[in-house]
């Protein structure tokens, strides 16, 4: 029998790389993305285009109301992305959405009878974001199998994290050797409708700066 698992597929950079990689374990992949409030859709049109490519067995895009609550650039119009570095948490931070992801997988997961869930969080390149931490995704993952019917009955989830450790640099370099193609890929926080990014925000510095770290010609669609 096949190994299934669930992966949380953003339509980033680090998310096409974790189905990538995911797919190369020889796992049968369902993908999960968000419709959280965000800004733009532009990521999650990248999302649908690359669970076509790469041909999952089933992909789902939930929406939920993370906007209602505000208290974050990516999901309240009225608070600005940021386009220098910032200094501890920044406000692109948005409340509790990486626990939120992963109980949403985790019911998914119950209900496919998988128990491997991959989530692209990053503890190196990830701007002070606390729900990208291996201690959050050991806590979470603790949580897991204390709080389901399968946890319970001796089925226990793993939480992978193939990127959790490694720079952005890296994770281009994995995903180009594994033959993705980021040029459809959306990362920014301010991309426009067409998916194009502003090449200043936070996300935008990480991923050229990444690009330039490995000489690969970076092929982001920008603004200007």
């Amino acid at each position: 029998m096949p190994k299934k698992a669930i992966v949380l597929l953003s339509g980033g950079l680090d998310s096409v790389t974790l189905l990538a990689l995911a797919q190369q374990q020889g796992y049968v992949c369902h993908a999960l993305s968000f419709d959280y409030g965000q800004r733009h859709n532009a990521e999650l049109v990248a999302a649908a285009q690359i669970a076509d490519e790469y041909q999952v067995a089933s992909h789902k895009i939930i929406t939920l109301g993370l906007g209602t609550i505000t208290g974050s650039a990516l999901t309240d119009a009225n608070i600005d992305v940021p386009n220098t570095p910032q200094t501890g948490i920044p406000v692109t931070y948005v409340p509790a959405r990486n626990t939120i992801f992963l109980s949403f997988a985790l019911g998914w997961a119950e209900v496919l009878k998988v128990r491997d869930i991959f989530i692209g969080v990053n503890a190196v390149d990830y701007s002070g974001y606390p729900d990208c931490r291996p201690a959050f995704i050991t806590a979470f993952t603790a949580l897991a199998n204390l709080a389901t019917k399968a946890g319970v009955e001796g089925e226990p989830f793993t939480i992978h994290t193939p990127l959790i450790a490694l720079s952005k640099a890296d994770i281009i370099t994995h995903g180009v050797a594994l033959g993705v193609n980021y040029q459809r890929t959306v990362s920014c926080y301010a991309a426009d409708e067409q998916g194009r990014a502003c090449g200043e925000c936070d996300a935008c510095r990480l991923r050229k700066m990444g690009f330039e770290q490995t000489g690969i010609a970076d092929p982001t669609r920008y603004q200007h």
